[in-house]
């Protein structure tokens, strides 16, 4: 007895002879769901593109603060320059008088270099594939612990860079170099420079204590990723501003 065969749909498309017949079908997987071509272009939205948009807004918002550290150096340069009129002799001089920077400054800066790079450790370790792949399997969490003590090590360091820093401002408090407006000029934007920059720490330090508490709270290890790439991006960034900020202090007067 033949047997009865019932071509499917798709097998139609394909063999509707005469003219108008359709062409073959591309029959994308969408998952189950249907949607067609938009799910399918949906697919291409995943953890990659959000780590790259997170990535794109902290390095834009960088970006405006390292320009807002430029007008500041330029300031810095445009005061040094400036002339007043000397009342006895009626011609004008300048009345910038360099400062002995205080010399844990130099430590600070080591301590601020080696708090890079274990931040840069860090970053590294949760994207290294072979620990990544095995949280994804489910066979625990080796990113995450090859991540955490680095991270730990860049917050210790930058306190002990902060704690620097205010020793270095009592160092040159004791030296009569107090922070009004009627000390003297490079001592006043040494306060202002090295001030701002500390404000900006400190919120890296707080970024790293959020970085701590998102890598314990985050299940996936994509979440786990981003935060730690965001911050590492903030910190490699001040400790930069910081190298260029130092070297307008020491060689700029």
């Amino acid at each position: 007895m033949p047997s009865i065969f019932t071509p499917t749909p798709s097998e139609t498309e394909r063999k509707e002879p005469g003219i108008g017949g359709k062409p073959p079908v591309d029959r994308r997987p969408t998952g189950g769901g249907g949607g067609g071509d938009d799910e399918w272009r949906n697919e291409q939205r995943g953890p990659r593109e959000l780590l790259h948009r997170v990535r794109f807004f902290v390095l834009s918002a960088l970006a405006a603060d390292m320009l807002f550290f430029a007008v500041l150096v330029l300031f810095f340069f445009a005061r040094q320059a400036g002339m007043r009129m000397d009342p006895r002799t009626h011609e004008f001089v300048g009345d910038w008088r360099p400062i002995l920077l205080p010399s844990i400054l130099y430590l600070n800066t080591a301590l601020l270099i080696l708090s890079s790079l274990s931040m840069e450790r860090a970053r590294q370790n949760i994207f290294r594939e072979i620990d990544v792949l095995e949280e994804w399997l489910g066979l625990g969490r080796p990113a995450l612990r090859a991540t955490l003590p680095w991270v730990g090590a860049t917050l210790v360091l930058g306190l002990l860079f902060l704690a620097g820093q205010a020793v270095a401002w009592k160092q040159l408090t004791a030296q009569g170099f107090a922070f009004d407006r009627w000390s003297t000029p490079a001592s006043y934007f040494f306060y202002v420079i090295t001030g701002l920059h500390a404000t900006h720490l400190i919120l890296g330090v707080l970024a790293l204590l959020m970085c701590l508490c998102t890598l314990g709270w985050f299940r996936r290890v994509e979440y786990r990723q981003i935060a730690v790439d965001a911050t590492a991006w903030f910190w490699h960034t001040m400790s930069v501003a910081w190298l260029v900020l130092l070297a307008v202090l020491a060689l700029g007067q």
